[in-house]
């Protein structure tokens, strides 16, 4: 059997390609699906099943856009019946010791909700050999150094929920061998859990030792750890809840690909168009179409474009090179946001030398914060380690709902950890009409040194 893993990073999402003697399963895979299709042609594969966890929060299924692309069935949950969310589309039921096969591989569905009340988790077996269990495929229910939070339906649902992951924990999965390999749903920067592990995976015994949510405690001792303990919770998780249990809609197809002449892009901007620019920030700093939002291509794009950026309206981007504007492409489909118009041909050098206007947000050296009005954008836990004194703290994330607390200010200034978050923020602040932003370049790194 080969298991090959995926990787969409910024959402630090792990999707699983299983195989064995020609035939593949494919474990909850992203939207955009031509890695897998790609990876199934190159290998000679044929795709048995795809299967899911459970019902995301945090980014847009690929099951339908997958079966769809290939013909393969779809296998999700059963245990969604009579829940707040569940799947609206046609699938094959998945219960509790159902099985799925491919190959020399046996596939077994076990129920362990906590996450999720429907979510699964996938035993893996070798026909052939020993007839021992050699990989469990946990989800978002067992993560390298924790569990799955157990807050994504809300006050009311969430202490029911707590509860049954410590059940799937100590009960559940109680009689499976410490030496079975763990495969998570999520690495290191996930907000599905708390204080994740960059280890790609692990094993059931060394969770059981280490884990502080699976070590032997009272299951009340148990609930108010994991309770205390869930990360900030993404507004736009709610949404993706929804749009999961409907079905995203099909692509068919990468959108965005379009390359706008300037008159072309301007139009749509005066339309109404979200200008997203993808440069660095002190490069969008020295000059950005107004009112447009600043999220710097890479790795942490993914995480931040669901939290920043308005769902609801077509999408346009700026950026310096096809690879960047190709993988924010990917990244705002991840989080269905699908209504990506294209990028402005040449960049913003195509604004400038068209003689458009633009506006500016300074960039002002971390050390001159003094006597300045110092909004931080980190996290909760960051400011605590040590902020400016006197600094008003507002993760990123938040920003746009409480811009009211600044609006009677003539000058914000915006830091976090290096400066990549401060520039989101800044541009969100100066978007939302503050008289006077500037960005404080290196964030607490430059401010401390």
């Amino acid at each position: 059997m080969q298991i090959e893993r995926m990787e969409a990073k910024g959402l630090a999402h792990y999707s699983y390609v299983l195989s064995s003697q020609g035939e593949a399963i494919i474990i909850d895979p992203r939207r955009d699906v031509d890695a897998y299709v790609t990876y199934l042609h190159d290998q000679k594969l044929r795709l048995m099943g795809i299967l899911e966890t459970h019902i995301h929060a945090d980014y847009a299924s690929g099951a339908r856009e997958l079966a769809d692309e290939t013909g393969a069935p779809m296998y999700l949950s059963a245990h969604d019946a009579g829940e707040t969310f569940a799947y609206a589309f046609e699938h094959h039921e998945m219960k509790d010791g159902d099985e799925v096969h491919a190959g020399d591989m046996r596939v077994v569905a076990y129920h362990t909700p906590g996450h999720t009340p429907e979510h699964l988790s996938f035993l893996v077996y070798e026909k052939s050999r020993c007839g021992q269990p050699l990989a469990l495929f946990s989800g978002d229910f067992v993560f390298v150094g924790s569990l799955g939070r157990p807050d994504l339906l809300g006050e009311e649902a969430k202490l029911q929920l707590a509860h049954q992951l410590y059940q799937s924990v100590h009960k559940r999965i109680e009689s499976l061998p410490d030496g079975l390999f763990v495969y998570p749903g999520h690495g290191a920067g996930s907000l599905c859990g708390a204080n994740l592990s960059n280890r790609p995976l692990t094993t059931l015994g060394y969770e059981r030792f280490c884990n502080i949510f699976m070590t032997d405690q009272p299951e009340e001792t148990f609930v108010k750890q994991i309770l205390s303990t869930v990360p900030e919770f993404p507004p736009y998780y709610r949404r993706m809840k929804a749009l999961n249990s409907a079905g995203a809609p099909l692509l068919r197809g990468l959108p965005g690909g379009r390359e706008l002449e300037l008159g072309q892009f301007a139009t749509l901007v005066e339309g109404g168009a979200t200008v997203v620019d993808l440069r660095r920030g002190e490069a969008f700093g020295g000059g950005h179409v107004a009112g447009s939002i600043n999220i710097g291509a890479g790795p942490s794009f993914g995480l931040w474009a669901p939290w920043v950026v308005p769902y609801d309206k077509p999408v346009v981007l700026i950026g310096d090179s096809a690879a960047a504007i190709e993988e924010a492409r990917r990244g705002l489909v991840r989080v269905g946001i699908d209504n990506i118009l294209g990028s402005l041909r040449g960049g913003f050098a195509t604004w400038i030398a068209g003689g458009k206007l633009f506006e500016t947000i300074p960039q002002i050296p971390a050390k001159h914060a003094a006597g300045r009005t110092v909004v931080d954008v980190r996290n909760l836990g960051e400011y605590r380690m040590g902020h400016i004194e006197g600094a008003i703290h507002i993760p990123a994330g938040e920003i746009v709902a409480r811009v009211g607390e600044l609006a009677d200010m003539d000058e914000v200034a915006v830091i976090c950890g290096s400066g990549y978050r401060s520039a989101i923020a800044a541009s969100l602040l100066k978007r939302e009409g503050l008289r006077q932003v500037v960005n404080l370049a290196g964030g607490m790194a430059a401010y401390r040194a």
